[in-house]
């Protein structure tokens, strides 16, 4: 019989996307899955940054209340989403509605107010070089809120990332409310991915991004009775109806859940990197609405995003927040399928 503990000790089956540490210490990728995180946040960003070219459509329509069909419409088909794959509701401890309401209220409902504010006061390029820099603060407030020393290499690469957005956005200029509310913008860039983190490990993404848009609906709404008074609401023109659709459909339902999908696997700081495609998306759906091709300025910060990509990944560093900390993945954890069954409240 063998006396060793850890010999006679039961080995747990990884699972894909998670990643297992060698006897140099160095993360090795286990698996196809291990590029599911890096694809959901790249496609993600992509898909969001859609968003300021769709939304020229919608200029004529009452701001908040557009934004609060978009979440509402996304909500209902998060919620369908849920019931078709068996996922029930979980009963909610106080702690867990307090983050979800304050990742409504910064994340989405107030990020919103302050992008519309800042444009009015600064431009929309100095509001995108500001929000732009929200993989700095990510490569540094994620490791810390985990007790852990930020990383020199991704703080770099979150710096190269930012610039690389600031270059495509252009730097612009405007006044210091401008600035400051686009600050606040920022301040809610970093809350819809730090306020998610300590959420998904037992609701998973899909349960996360159903419930925060839900809740960010009679926030919406209510600031938009306040601005708009009873015109927060009108019937859309079918191009407004498109447009309002695809944000619901494309730009939150599904890259919500790519978003958060990725969160747990990459962990806040690398993920953040890829909040650089966010101008990328821009500039290729310009391409295909046929408002012009790409300038200089787009390909040299394309470039850098690029290469703070490539450093901030590197060494096959993927790894998710949940495997770091001993935990299961997301998947094992009610994060979206079936495997999270046993951990369901009645």
């Amino acid at each position: 019989m063998n006396t060793s503990g850890t010999a006679s000790a039961p080995r747990r089956v990884q699972g894909a996307g998670e990643t297992r540490q060698g006897v140099t210490g160095g993360a090795r990728r286990v698996g196809p899955g291990a590029l599911r995180g890096p694809l959901g946040a790249a496609s993600a960003m992509l898909l969001m940054g859609t968003l300021p070219a769709v939304s020229l459509v919608l200029h004529e329509y009452p701001v908040y209340g557009g934004q609060a069909v978009r979440y509402a419409g996304a909500a209902v088909l998060l919620m369908a989403f849920m019931r078709a794959r068996g996922l029930a509701h979980l009963r909610l401890g106080a702690r867990e509605l307090g983050l979800l309401a304050a990742l409504a209220a910064t994340g989405l409902a107030a990020f919103n107010v302050f992008i519309i504010e800042s444009t009015r006061y600064a431009g929309p390029t100095t509001t995108g070089t500001v929000v732009a820099t929200v993989p700095i603060l990510l490569a540094l407030i994620g490791p810390l809120l985990a007790r852990r020393r930020p990383s020199p290499r991704i703080v770099a690469a979150a710096v190269l990332v930012a610039g690389g957005a600031a270059v495509v956005s252009g730097l612009g200029g405007g006044s210091a409310l401008g600035v400051l509310l686009a600050a606040g913008a920022l301040a809610c860039e970093v809350g819809f991915s730090l306020l998610a983190v300590p959420l998904l490990p037992r609701l998973g993404a899909i349960r996360v991004s159903a419930y925060t848009t839900a809740l960010s609906v009679p926030i919406l709404l209510a600031a938009g009775l306040v601005a708009d008074g009873p015109g927060v609401l009108r019937t859309p023109t079918t191009s407004e109806a498109v447009a309002l659709a695809y944000q619901a459909v494309v730009v939150t339902a599904f890259a919500f859940f790519c978003w958060y999908d990725a969160l747990p696997r990459l962990g806040p700081e690398r993920a953040g990197l890829f909040s650089g495609f966010l101008p990328v998306g821009t500039i290729l759906c310009g391409i295909v609405l046929g408002f012009g091709g790409p300038t200089a300025a787009d390909l040299t910060g394309t470039a850098l995003v690029a290469c703070g990509l490539l450093l901030g990944l590197a060494g096959g560093a993927v790894r998710g927040l949940a495997v770091s900390r001993g935990r299961p993945s997301p998947g094992r954890t009610g994060g979206g399928g079936h495997r999270g069954a046993p951990r369901r409240a009645p």
